[in-house]
């Protein structure tokens, strides 16, 4: 053996004494994150072929938990995860104080509007929460939780999303049909706003307000309530999903039909295949044994942002936390093909919205052409001259 290699390969043992030493001698970081949410009552079916499922999001949470200790075995990183589901009848915000006084300021939050709004008043800057349930537009553009970041879309950028596909497809004449629910009339709301924004026409309102099952009369009653003038497309706001399913097909005009129903806009879907998703959907029904929703989705990429900040910066305090995950520097793979970020105005994740049929991805906005002079993402939902929190 030459001189030159016996001098490489003991240089090389060198190298890997030292890293092993530093390594050994390295502390660990541990990062602690709590998962708060609250069980569900069961709701009346709605379909005999649609299981109800308890719990959505904390299988994302477990995936997202398990990458990040798998990055953390090279980077010295533990993540731990708390996880605390209260009863239906249980107290939120007593659950959610006890998680701060034990010393939690990473607290992934799955729970409604209101509940979410409750717990961001008592929580006075002394945790991080990362909302994975809600699509609340005022929490983006008016009341905005400053100590919160959405990982959902919301519903504006649903909206937008369905607005930019109808726009190309010069579906430019709606007509709207809405549920009586709050949550419909937000959404149509959101639905009005596109409509707008992207100079198309609302030539027909109507609400559902009809109270007994939709399943039993829809021949009948669907063809006569839809009975309006010509229009291009039938845009459904039924979030609870009570009648919207009984209008395909049905309506008195042939017309498609987008919104909650139909050709919708959602975070995540099962025939999403692009850009690695195949791998992640994969990964989630060996461990969860079923599909991947939305909720759990937004959930893993909760912990997977705070993976990303740890690992980045090496700091383990909410406030530092936040401060990358709100900067420019910080990007997140999300399997959608553009990196995603979070709006430092509203604290909103970027990302593209999927339009999905039952069982086929149609696209995925912002569409090419949707232009926007910092980032074509901020084309969906508020952009930061519409966000007037107080």
């Amino acid at each position: 053996m030459s001189s030159s290699s016996q001098f490489l390969r003991f240089f090389l043992l060198l190298c890997g004494v030292a890293w092993s030493q530093s390594s050994i001698s390295a502390p660990v970081q541990e990062i602690k994150i709590a998962y708060l949410s609250q069980e569900q009552k069961v709701p009346a079916a709605l379909s005999n072929l649609e299981e109800f499922i308890q719990n959505k999001g904390l299988q994302g949470a477990l995936l997202g938990l398990s990458d990040n200790n798998t990055t953390g075995k090279f980077t010295g990183q533990n993540y731990l995860l708390e996880t605390k589901i209260v009863a239906v009848d249980g107290d939120v915000k007593q659950v959610f104080l006890n998680l701060v006084q034990a010393g939690f300021s990473l607290i992934v939050v799955n729970l409604p509007a209101q509940l979410l709004n409750e717990v961001n008043l008592l929580n006075k800057g002394q945790a991080l929460l990362f909302d994975v349930a809600t699509r609340t537009d005022s929490f983006r553009q008016q009341s905005c939780l400053n100590d919160v970041l959405h990982l959902l879309p919301s519903r504006a950028m649903r909206a937008d999303a369905l607005a930019q596909y109808m726009r190309k497809k010069r579906w430019n004449k709606w007509f709207l049909v809405k549920g009586n629910t709050p949550e419909d009339e937000l959404f149509a709301q959101a639905i009005k706003r596109s409509a707008k924004k992207f100079a198309m026409k609302i030539v027909a309102e109507k609400t559902w307000l009809h109270t007994y099952d939709a399943r039993r009369t829809a021949q009948s009653d669907v063809p006569v309530f839809t009975q309006v003038s010509d229009y291009d497309v039938l845009v459904v706001a039924d979030e609870q999903g009570l009648f919207g399913e009984y209008i395909s097909y049905r309506s008195w005009l042939p017309r498609p039909v987008v919104g909650t129903q139909g050709l919708h806009a959602t975070a995540w879907h099962k025939t999403h295949e692009q850009w690695g998703a195949v791998q992640i959907q994969n990964r989630f029904k060996a461990l969860a044994n079923r599909q991947m929703l939305e909720e759990d989705y937004a959930a893993y990429l909760a912990l997977r942002s705070i993976g990303e900040a740890v690992t980045r910066t090496r700091e383990i305090s909410a406030s530092a936390i936040k401060a990358f995950l709100l900067s420019g520097e910080f990007k997140l793979q999300g399997y959608k093909g553009k990196p995603l970020s979070f709006r430092a105005w509203n604290g909103q994740l970027r990302q593209p919205v999927l339009l999905a049929a039952p069982t086929s991805l149609v696209a995925a906005p912002p569409l090419e052409g949707y232009l926007h002079p910092k980032n074509e993402l901020d084309t969906l939902g508020f952009d930061e001259p519409e966000v007037h929190c107080q």
